[in-house]
């Protein structure tokens, strides 16, 4: 089974050329104000002008209102929502009705009652995102993008009853290990292909992307 790639927080068109030219499935932007990596709309519109099936625009929310995702899905036209917040299962039908477009609902992972709450999730979400918890004591993390891996044995043996990508510290270096022993159907990377914070490096997407595409799903 051929796995899935998405890039997470592009800004650029140079990023974004090179997800797309090296065969990323999904190309993601975020609009969260607080992340290094967020994009006003109207950039995401010029940028989404680049992006063509069969790579699928994801829209990363984080507590979005229905007037913030008014404004994203005028100008980007979102493929997917991905909520990466404290959505509750109420919130994701409600963005899936409004909008008519699939959601991915973001789950961060420390321990076996986070993956129950994911799998809560199966119920109305199109795809799963299994990331990694925050720092408890950063006070400035992100619900994502900080470079910090679970320990994938905790969902080694789940069997999912939706798509899901794993996230959370990936690199090339260790994306091959991670998609064998999480049994991986696909994978997302941020910060494992930039130079710093926000500042994504081209050929370490197109490694990236190479890296997993080679790998097979344990």
């Amino acid at each position: 089974m051929a796995i899935k790639v998405k890039i997470c927080g592009l800004k650029t068109e140079a990023a974004l050329a090179a997800a797309l030219t090296a065969g990323a499935d999904y190309v993601g932007f975020v609009f969260y104000p607080p992340s290094p990596r967020y994009v006003a709309p109207a950039t995401a519109a010029k940028l989404a002008r680049q992006v063509a099936l069969p790579a699928r625009k994801v829209a990363v929310c984080v507590d979005a209102d229905d007037r913030a995702l008014d404004d994203i899905t005028a100008a980007l036209e979102p493929d997917f929502f991905q909520l990466h917040g404290a959505e509750s299962i109420l919130r994701v039908t409600e963005v899936q009705r409004r909008y008519g477009r699939p959601v991915i609902k973001a789950v961060a992972i420390a321990g076996e009652a986070d993956v129950a709450r994911a799998h809560a999730y199966e119920e109305v979400a199109d795809m799963l995102l299994l990331d990694a918890k925050p720092p408890a004591d950063g006070a400035e993390s992100l619900p994502g993008g900080n470079g910090l891996a679970f320990d994938w044995r905790l969902i080694a043996g789940e069997r999912w009853g939706r798509p899901w990508l794993l996230s959370g510290g990936l690199s090339t270096a260790n994306v091959r290990e991670a998609i064998a022993e999480a049994r991986a159907p696909g994978v997302d990377v941020s910060s494992g292909v930039e130079r710093r914070p926000g500042d994504k490096d081209p050929d370490l997407i197109r490694q990236f992307l190479s890296a997993a595409k080679s790998s097979a799903c344990g």
